[in-house]
């Protein structure tokens, strides 16, 4: 099958405004297998059918679906860690980082966006890196896409693993519910196509809702029980006295980190039916998550006050966090199953690129799919559970790459791929402006983090608080 048959296969597909994700699709065409076919006419014509029902098969999202995707991908259990952040720098300078950092997402995603309609074949970040630094660049970005991603699913399969501890308060090893998630989070990502797993999308949004929901419930409750009532609680509105630069840090990388929804962005728009209406996505996901954000951390911190833990359901009472972690089960395993899929379509292409075994609708392309989860998922898990200091890898990992494909990067994308004309023009004056100001904060962003990451690693170690690789305990 010649490319020419491939594009215009795609082309045809991408250019229908009737094709909905609704529509049934064929998922392999009926009537051909190329292992009987006689002669090379009918191998083309079958290879033909198979990159037709692809090519259909992962152009089906439209902007709502996305908007599901970019949630899966943003809101999780990271929006009840914000109240800690709050108590750190008081409520008037939380509720202006959840929205001015907000704001600068939605605008960063803007570009992405832009750039995804510029350039069409952009698939990935990884894409991104070939129109910047040619094909050093997109060797350099695949690989930190596929190392960000890895790390995000271990930090899946090590949440699921303390909620399945603290829920059925067993004494089990955690090694075991470690493999428990990791199972789960394999099994839900075999869909190769982000539209076959919208459904999903809409439990993940209303488990992390439902979650966050019973924790404001209740520990409003506990705090108007309290002695004196609300009014006793000690919230501050500016930051508590004697803070630290790396706990003002961590509260503000929290917040920024709850907000880095562009990393897949490429991705997701890649398999949608009409790509110029990202638009009405990344506004519908950043004025909610702003909306989410704001109202978790300020109601929870005043509500519990200084004291408050992260995650926040860890503040309303045993049994009621246990509840609350039981209802966020699904936003653990539904998001991580989501970075599973990304990183195994862009391996699994990149593997099979000249091959109708990337279209993942015949028995092959299955069993090569099914073996790229398998592996993608048991290597998250080893990374996990064999880094002693995970969560702190976790948080150098977000701000050596998270803050680049989110915040600083484009702003150059912008530079180098969108701007139009000279650069002392007015329109590109304060367009400049703008993302040189959002550039530096992108690189702050990277500084800091790090700068905090390996001080708490150093804490870490002198407090003999680092655990043991595969050990049973909770870390």
């Amino acid at each position: 099958m010649s490319n020419q048959d491939v594009a215009h296969a795609a082309n045809q597909h991408v250019a229908d405004p009737r094709w909905d994700a609704n529509m049934e699709r064929p998922e392999s065409p009926s009537g051909f297998s190329i292992s009987n076919c006689k002669t090379m006419k009918d191998v083309r014509e079958a290879e033909h059918q198979i990159a037709t029902a692809g090519e259909a098969k992962y152009k089906r999202l439209g902007w709502k679906q996305l908007t599901l995707m970019l949630i899966v991908e943003a809101v999780a259990l990271g929006a009840l860690s914000i109240p800690q952040a709050f108590a750190t720098l008081g409520m008037v300078t939380g509720v202006i980082c959840c929205v001015g950092i907000g704001l600068i997402a939605i605008y960063t995603s803007m570009i992405i966006g832009q750039v995804k309609l510029a350039y069409p074949s952009v698939q990935h970040y990884g894409d991104v890196g070939t129109l910047l630094m040619g094909r050093f660049g997109y060797e350099l970005f695949s690989s930190i896409f596929v190392i960000q991603l890895l790390c995000v699913i271990g930090s899946h399969c090590l949440t699921g693993t303390i909620a399945l501890a603290d829920i059925t308060q067993s004494s089990v090893c955690s090694l075991v519910f470690g493999i428990v998630t990791a199972v789960i989070l394999f099994l839900l990502a075999l869909p190769s196509s982000f539209a076959d797993i919208t459904i999903l999308g809409y439990i993940d949004f209303a488990s992390i809702i439902i979650a966050i929901g019973i924790t404001i419930i209740a520990t409003g409750i506990q705090g108007t029980n309290s002695p004196g009532g609300l009014s006793s609680v000690p919230w501050t509105a500016l930051p508590k006295e004697n803070v630290t630069f790396s706990e003002a840090y961590v509260a503000i990388g929290d917040i920024v980190f709850a907000y880095s929804f562009a990393t897949c962005q490429f991705s997701f728009m890649e398999e949608m039916h009409t790509p110029k209406d990202f638009t009405k996505s990344i506004w519908a996901l950043g004025l909610l998550e702003i909306t989410i954000y704001t109202i978790t951390g300020a109601t929870i911190y005043a509500f519990v006050g200084p004291g408050v833990q992260s995650p926040a359901l860890l503040s309303a009472g045993d049994t009621v966090s246990r509840i609350a972690f039981g209802v966020a089960l699904p936003v653990i395993f539904i998001s991580g199953s989501i970075n599973s899929i990304v990183t195994g379509r862009l391996l699994h292409s990149r593997v099979y690129k000249d091959s109708v075994l990337r279209y993942v609708n015949t028995p092959k392309g299955w069993m090569t799919w099914v073996a790229f989860i398998a592996v993608i998922t048991i290597l998250a898990w080893v990374i996990a559970e064999a880094i002693p200091f995970f969560s702190d890898l976790l948080s150098i990992v977000a701000s050596l790459f998270t803050s680049g494909f989110s915040f600083y990067l484009p702003p150059i994308m912008w530079l180098v791929l969108l701007r139009k004309g000279k650069l002392t023009s007015g329109k590109n004056l304060i367009l400049a402006i703008v993302n040189s100001l959002v550039f530096l904060f992108g690189l702050a962003v990277l500084v800091c983090g790090l700068y905090s990451s390996i001080d708490d690693i150093r804490k870490q170690y002198r407090t003999g608080n680092i655990g043991r690789p595969f050990s049973c305990a909770q870390t």
